[in-house]
């Protein structure tokens, strides 16, 4: 929504943060932030860059890349590190920010996204140094070595359901190995973002981390297409990010791309315990609101563990406090938007009229009382699935899962590789050989075993298929990612 006279004076502006100062966009328009808890609640404005606005962070991002890339990596590593401890200083009023505008739950979601920014900028800080060529012995007369060089300014646009999180996996990394960025924050959740930037200006040179605002279709599109850009890193939808490729390949750009996912949990035959339960839970990202790429949300179920599993899943589906994301008692915050909301409700909705389905838990959304009052969605379950149903085919990117019995292994690992996606995967075992042997079969970039939490810092994150390319969280995917070969031969004499 674009700004104008009418406009409640008392909400407060976050202007973006480009070349070491706050600006305003070039047109002095602005775009309304919802509060999800709140409809229709205008929590702050943010400018609405366009073209002109990207052209402005781009060139200051290009001009202070040379100083950034040349220097020692030991002056790099210090200001990560040091913005890791201005980071964790003020971790609880990025939590609240966060929980704030993205709708994620401040105890189960945005403390520990904190957390984990402050863990990735330490990381990354750490491995500075270890972006190291190789050398060839090519004989007395030649010295012949690698260098991984910067690929120059990094273009990262950031999604709406993580940002704290997904700028971390991006932006300390692309500093680490010498880039310099323009980082576009979620249209819907630029907050936390903002006030991020606010604190790395503490650490980081003016003009090499750069944040601007606005929409993707607008400011967005303007990063990507922008000829002084050399890498767009994405993480988003999967139509979108097929665009980007596209753009990215006629451009003959640096990409890469994050994804969706309809990920598998398969649960093995064997003693149904409370880790199990607790590990499905979490592992289903209903904490979340379902709004995670690497959601669980296809629960394949063995028939001799199938009816327990269920029932004692949707006892503790039910158990969970659904409500204000900034209240210590809330398990499971907002939907972060009407489109998101009503999309949501729709897939629901999809699920009760298919006879085959049976509710176990949640359902629609409450009509009347607190929860009416925002984007709230019940964590919901349904059995009785098939893997053809739509509920099974398509990334919701809500609370909702649905249980899928299976008997032969052979065909439950079919069925959970027939899927456009393949991000992540988890199998439940007390079987390590069979756990382990149908971990390597899944066409996942990510399984995990008896265990469903989030990445671990120095990972190797990315998917197979239409979930993405590319690999973040590691020194693997920096150097793979932010950096560029270069082979020198020097002939030696004397």
């Amino acid at each position: 929504m674009t700004q104008n006279a009418t406009h409640d004076h008392q909400v407060p502006t976050r202007l973006m943060h480009v070349g070491g100062e706050w600006v305003d966009s070039l047109a002095g328009q602005r775009r309304d932030i919802l509060n999800p808890a709140r409809r229709g609640e205008v929590i702050a404005r943010v400018p609405q860059a366009e073209a002109a606005d990207v052209d402005r962070a781009v060139l200051v991002a290009r001009r202070a890349f040379p100083a950034w890339r040349d220097q020692h990596f030991k002056a790099r590593q210090l200001a990560l590190l040091k913005a890791a401890d201005a980071i964790e200083e003020r971790a609880d009023e990025l939590a609240r920010v966060t929980a704030l505008d993205t709708g994620n739950a401040l105890r189960t979601q945005a403390r520990p996204e904190v957390a984990t920014l402050v863990d990735l900028f330490r990381y990354f800080g750490g491995v500075a140094g270890e972006v190291k060529g190789t050398t060839l012995p090519a004989g007395a007369g030649q010295l012949q070595y690698t260098r991984h060089e910067p690929l120059g300014v990094v273009g990262a646009i950031l999604p709406w359901n993580s940002p704290l999180m997904i700028a971390g996996f991006k932006v300390p990394a692309a500093l680490a190995a010498g880039n310099t960025m323009v980082l576009k924050a979620a249209e819907d959740a630029p907050l936390s973002i903002l006030l991020l930037a606010e604190i790395l200006a503490t650490a980081l040179p003016a003009g090499v981390l750069n944040v601007i605002t606005g929409e993707g279709a607008t400011a967005g599109a303007a990063l990507v297409e922008h000829p002084d850009i050399d890498k767009i890193s994405f993480t988003g939808s999967t139509p979108v990010g097929r665009g980007i490729g596209r753009i990215a390949g006629e451009k003959l750009r640096h990409v890469s791309l994050e994804l969706g996912g309809k990920n598998p949990s398969i649960v093995f035959p064997g003693q149904v315990t409370d880790e199990l339960i607790e590990g499905l839970l979490i592992s289903s990202r209903v904490h979340r609101q379902g709004q995670s790429c690497t959601a669980g949300s296809r629960l394949f179920l063995h028939r001799e563990v199938h009816d327990e599993v269920v029932a004692r899943l949707s006892q503790r589906l039910r158990d969970q406090v659904v409500g204000d994301p900034s209240e210590e008692q809330t398990d499971i915050g907002a939907i972060i938007n009407d489109k998101q909301f009503t999309s949501v409700r729709g897939y629901i909705e999809d699920g009760l009229a298919n006879p085959a389905l049976h509710l176990e838990a949640g359902g629609l959304p409450p009509a009347e009382g607190p929860l009416s009052e925002g984007y709230f969605h019940l964590p919901t379950l349904f059995s009785g699935g098939d893997n053809s149903f739509r509920l099974a085919r398509e990334e919701i990117f809500g609370p909702v899962v649905v249980a899928i019995p299976w008997t032969d292994v052979d065909d439950v690992v079919a069925m959970a590789n027939d899927s456009a996606y393949g991000l992540a995967a988890y199998v439940w075992s007390n079987d390590v050989n069979l756990a382990i042997s149908t971990a390597h079969r899944l066409e996942a970039g990510w399984v995990q075993v008896n265990q469903g939490g989030g990445q671990v810092v120095g990972q190797s994150y990315g998917g197979y298929k239409q979930s993405g390319i590319g690999r973040e969280v590691s020194l693997e995917g920096m150097i793979a990612g932010f950096t560029q070969t270069k082979q020198v031969n020097i002939k030696i004499t004397g």
